[in-house]
């Protein structure tokens, strides 16, 4: 998995306190580092901005994690974030983290559906969320 194909990257240094009693990274921290990565994207597309604007939102429906290689400190790391498909109210994102030590370490995906919060329901995706992601996906490799 080439790294160079996600359009968004967010470095991240492992902390001691993330690391559990078998010596390595909890599992948990490797979904915090998809979330910090799926923030970053969410920033570059203006997703925050059309929230405020038209009360249309992301909401987390479902991720995953493949564990490839354990992470642990020192060490500094790569996460990848990048669209694999948009549908008329949802897009999958897929993950990839790059261990500076390791390689490759983990993949995932998160499936992000629009939200109404002004109304509690299911929403379409914005014509101007799927262009901005669109434009964002045209920088890859």
């Amino acid at each position: 998995m080439d790294i160079t194909n996600f359009p968004v990257q967010v470095k991240i240094p492992v902390a001691w306190g993330e690391m559990d009693a078998y010596g390595h990274v909890n599992n948990i921290y490797y979904l915090r580092y998809f979330e910090s990565a799926r923030i970053q994207y969410f920033q570059e597309i203006g997703l925050h901005d059309i929230k405020s604007q038209t009360g249309i939102g992301p909401i987390l429906a479902q991720t995953t994690c493949k564990y490839l290689k354990p992470l642990k400190f020192p060490d500094q790391i790569t996460v990848g974030a990048k669209v694999r498909s948009i549908s008329k109210s949802s897009f999958v994102m897929e993950y990839v983290i790059v261990s500076e030590k390791m390689g490759v370490s983990a993949s995932g995906e998160g499936v992000i559906v629009m939200y109404d919060y002004n109304h509690s329901s299911k929403a379409e995706l914005p014509l101007d969320l799927k262009a901005a992601i669109e434009q964002l996906e045209r920088r890859r490799g």
